[in-house]
């Protein structure tokens, strides 16, 4: 199976939460404490872990499970 379909769409959701909350991707990734290079690859569909994602749902101030109740 191919994931990288995967990564996108959480790229898509990422950068969704991001813009509704008036967040540039160095803002967030300030408050994620994550590179903000790093940021653009997750946010642009690379592979990205939980972890990321959890470090992510918390700099947006989401939780996981509202971060993909959405997920499509």
């Amino acid at each position: 199976m191919n994931y990288n379909y995967l990564y996108k769409k959480v790229g898509e959701r990422i950068e969704e939460l991001r813009k509704d909350k008036n967040l540039t991707q160095e803002k967030l990734a300030e408050k994620a404490e994550l590179h903000r290079a790093y940021f653009w690859d997750v946010e642009n569909g690379k592979n990205v872990s939980i972890k990321t994602i959890y470090k992510i749902c918390k700099g947006l101030g989401v939780s996981l499970s509202d971060f993909f109740n959405n997920f499509n």
